[in-house]
């Protein structure tokens, strides 16, 4: 799957690299530009209609400094936040729109033999997707590199279940969270594997707005669980859905960007992303 989406996603992601290596030198257009083998304005062009900002100020959303400023703004009211914002127009937030079912042991058993999953391919603003859904929800969502190695990371999952390469209106629903217009977005709807542990981390996670940042220990705290910030990471490190469960929006308190299962350049592609849809909004 080598459309032009992905070609210009992949040009961001060499773009973001050099800027993440050179931030501190605060490289010019130009140089950003040459690092990706393009001119000044086509570069400029391609990242501002990707991002829909300009390189310079997607290297602020980028900065240690910035998302420290995040991280202080939200220190109190970071979980009220999105309950606060409402639903009215396009500011409503497409994480209340996400519901969480945990599977039964009797679905899960050896295997999953018990569960028909569709699957299909599809493309986002960072690269390839697989998503995956059983009759009552999302089970699996992964960006990857090589559909092969995508498919059977799924089928590992759940090694006893029918597959079929199916897209169905619950996928269509999921993907559509990568629109602009949050407005029009469904209700989502995850069918999950996890322990009772995990599945209270991964609606945790949830009530993290879109744009804004936490900290491992402080979901640690919004649980209850303040000495479990190994474990939390451990759960969110497991988390099967990605960017519908926006494990991206979990850093480390020194503002750096720390891990992520789908890559760190692609984590700070997304959350520079989120951050600029949201700073348009408020201009």
């Amino acid at each position: 799957m080598t459309t032009q989406e992905n070609i210009n996603y992949n040009r961001i992601a060499e773009a973001i690299d050099y800027i993440k290596v050179n931030f501190k030198q605060q490289p010019t257009l130009n140089e950003i530009a040459a690092s990706v083998h393009l001119s000044p304005y086509h570069f400029q062009r391609l990242f501002t209609d990707w991002a829909g900002v300009s390189p310079k100020k997607f290297m602020q959303f980028m900065s240690i400094q910035y998302a420290k400023q995040l991280l202080k703004n939200n220190h109190a009211t970071l979980f009220d936040t999105a309950h606060e914002t409402g639903l009215s127009g396009t500011s409503r937030l497409h994480d209340l729109f996400i519901n969480i079912e945990g599977m039964t042991p009797g679905e899960f058993k050896n295997g999953g033999e018990n569960l028909i999953i569709k699957y299909s391919f599809a493309e986002s603003p960072f690269g390839n997707i697989i998503v995956a859904s059983t009759q009552k929800g999302i089970c699996h969502m992964a960006f990857f590199d090589n559909e092969e190695e995508a498919l059977q990371k799924l089928i590992n999952r759940f090694p006893k279940a029918t597959y079929n390469q199916l897209v169905d209106n619950l996928q269509q629903n999921a993907l559509f969270i990568f629109k602009h217009d949050w407005s029009k977005l469904h209700q989502i709807k995850l069918h999950l594997n996890g322990t009772p542990f995990q599945l209270k981390v991964w609606e945790t996670l949830l009530k993290i707005p879109v744009g804004d940042l936490s900290t491992y220990g402080a979901i640690a705290k919004e649980i209850d669980k303040p000495k479990a910030s190994r474990a939390i990471g451990t759960a969110i490190g497991s988390n099967p859905v990605a960017f519908l469960i926006p494990c991206h929006r979990v850093i480390q308190s020194t503002g750096n960007i720390g891990g992520y299962m789908w890559g760190n350049t692609r984590k700070t592609a997304i959350i520079g992303w989120e951050a600029a849809k949201i700073n348009s909004k408020q201009v």
